[in-house]
Order: structure tokens, then sequence, then C-alpha cells
């Protein structure tokens, strides 16, 4: 009898076939490892080296009040693809990763589409069903149950964020990696893009943060700012050909994906 059956009754499954024991709690920490495991082997068949990621809200939509973020959000997407997609070299650069659902997610993924590209979606499974955008690469398109392992991929291939408005989730995914940026506790440089400077100026008042002494003024050249799709990509062409492609010649070639290493 081989291990995909199990019609003696005096036989238990092998472990990794328990899906009651894979389900309780004893194996959080197997269901956590794959998180991590099942990504990374897709982001090696794929050659997927590094990432540019959109954050931003899940409820603003094409035709919306707001939806000119949509629309700019898309456009940028597909202009970086259209870019990335010039670079030599055997890995796929700087390919255009979302959360996976609706709203600036989909724009993104939709973008990265438009142009013919790769695009990574990040899902997470939540109350109300989020469910993934149709516009990922289905290779690329991963479900995730714990937020941290989903964040986890957000920051560990990332060289850029253009961070689009958005609410709470936004926010709290753009202060993690601000703060990993603050305290030097990634190698990497990472590019944060805050798009929409109307919207984040009434929403966050970063000035404030330097007058009452919580930040130091140096802290705010971790944000660039853009108003317009032809900016922000002048932005991260700039800054990912200065810190990502210009030192690639000086050093020994990375397999992919180049995973940002930890300080700690």
């Amino acid at each position: 009898m081989n291990d995909n059956t199990n019609s003696d009754p005096l036989r238990r499954p092998v472990a990794y076939r328990n899906e009651t024991f894979l389900d309780g709690p004893d194996a959080r920490g197997l269901r956590i490892l794959s998180e991590y495991l099942e990504p990374l082997s897709h982001f090696r068949d794929q050659r997927i080296q590094d990432t540019v990621v959109f954050f931003g809200s899940a409820r603003i939509h094409e035709m919306g009040p707001m939806g000119r973020y949509y629309r700019d959000a898309r456009t940028l997407a597909r202009l970086m693809t259209e870019w990335s997609q010039d670079i030599p070299g055997p890995t796929r650069r700087f390919v255009i990763c979302s959360g996976g659902g609706p709203g600036i997610m989909e724009a993104a993924n939709r973008g990265a589409n438009d142009a013919g590209g790769k695009t990574v979606g990040l899902n997470i499974g939540l109350p109300f069903e989020q469910r993934p955008n149709p516009f990922i690469t289905p290779e690329l398109s991963f479900e995730f149950h714990y937020f941290f392992m989903r964040k986890f991929w957000f920051a560990y291939l990332a060289k850029a964020l253009v961070v689009f408005p958005g609410g709470f989730g936004t926010m709290d995914e753009m202060f993690e990696i601000l703060t990993l940026a603050q305290t030097h506790k990634l190698e990497n440089k990472i590019i944060l893009l805050l798009y929409g400077t109307e919207y984040w100026d009434e929403v966050i008042n970063f000035k404030a943060l330097v007058k009452h002494g919580t930040i130091s003024e140096s802290d705010l050249s971790l944000v660039h700012r853009a108003d317009d799709p032809a900016t922000a990509l002048a932005i991260l062409q700039q800054s990912l050909t200065k810190y990502h492609l210009e030192p690639a010649a000086e050093r020994p070639e990375e397999p992919a994906p180049a995973i940002a290493k930890s300080r700690i």
C-alpha cells in the first residue's frame, strides 16, 4: 500500500496528507512556511527578480469620483512595464505587483497586462471575500491567509512602492516600509513615491511630525511625490537605474528572485 491510499483503518495517513493535523493549531508553522515557499517557487519559475508595488484603495473605481487615480495607476503601470521589458538580462525586472484586489490594485495589474507583461497579485482572504482581479498573471496570483506573510512578499521583492490614495490598509503598508527605510533595516534601497499631493497633504501632515520632533527633517527625503504618470515614471526610472541597474555591473549577478536583505 502506498501513501496515497488509506483503505486500511489501522493505518493513519502520513502527516503531510493528514488534513485534520494540517488545519489544526499544531501545524500553524507549516502553514506559515508554505506561504513563503510556494510563492518563492513560482517567482523562481517565472524568473521574477524584483517588483514595483502599487498600493491604493480598493474603493477607487475607474468611473468613480476619484477615477483619475485609477486611470493614472493603469497608465503608470503600463509605462513602467514597457520600460522594464527593455532591460536586458535573464530575469524579469521591476514587475508590477499589487494586493490583487479591485480599485487601484486592479488598475496596476491591468496596466501591466495592457503592455503584455507579467504582473503579480498578492491577494488576502477577507470576510467580505476580496477576489483576485482578472488582470493578474495566473502563475503569479497568490492567496494568503496571514497578513504578515503577504507583507513579507510586498517588502522583500520590492525595489519601489507607488502609493496612491487609500485608507487604513494602504497607510499600514506604507508606514511599515517607511519605518524599515528610516531605521536602515533593509540593505537594498526602496524608492517610495506618494501619488496625489493634494490627497496626501490633506490626510497626513508630515511637516507636523517634524515640527513636533517625532521624525527628523531628513526623514522627509524618504518620500518622493508625483501628480501625473509622466513625472512618476521619470522619478522611478531615474531612481531604479541609479540604485539597482548601474550598480549591477559592479557585482555578480544574483539569482532570481533578488530578495531584499535585512540588516539584522
